[in-house]
C-alpha cells in the first residue's frame, strides 16, 4: 500500500531532525495524543517533538499500513535515545496534512 504524502513526510522529517519540516506535516489545529497525554496545535506538538521525537534523535520505520474507518492505521519502529520498539499510530489527515495522530 501506498504511504500517504503528510505520512511519508512526517518520517522523513523526523529522520533527517527536520523541526520545521516536521511541524509542517500538521494542520494548525491538529491534535496529537501520545499514550493519553494530548497537545494541540504546532506549538504544543513542537514541544512533544523536543522532549519525544526529534528531540531525542528518533528514527522511524513504518513496519506496515492500512487505511480504515477514515484513517490511516500504521506499524511503526522507532529507535533513537527515547522509546524504542514498535508502536502504534493512527493518522487522520485533511489534505496534505495531519488533522490528528493517536500514539499507542
Amino acid at each position: 500500500m501506498t504511504t500517504p504524502d503528510p505520512i511519508r513526510r512526517f518520517v522523513e522529517a523526523t529522520n533527517a531532525g527536520d523541526t520545521e519540516a516536521f511541524l509542517e506535516t500538521f494542520a494548525a489545529d491538529a491534535l496529537l495524543t501520545d499514550w493519553g497525554r494530548a497537545f494541540r496545535g504546532r506549538e504544543e506538538i513542537a514541544r512533544w517533538n523536543q522532549s519525544d521525537n526529534i528531540g531525542v534523535q528518533s528514527r522511524l520505520a513504518i513496519v506496515r499500513i492500512a487505511q480504515s474507518d477514515g484513517a490511516w492505521h500504521v506499524r511503526i519502529k522507532v529507535a533513537g535515545d527515547g522509546f524504542n520498539g514498535e508502536g502504534d499510530m493512527t493518522f487522520t489527515l485533511d489534505g496534505d496534512q495531519i488533522a490528528s495522530l493517536i500514539i499507542t
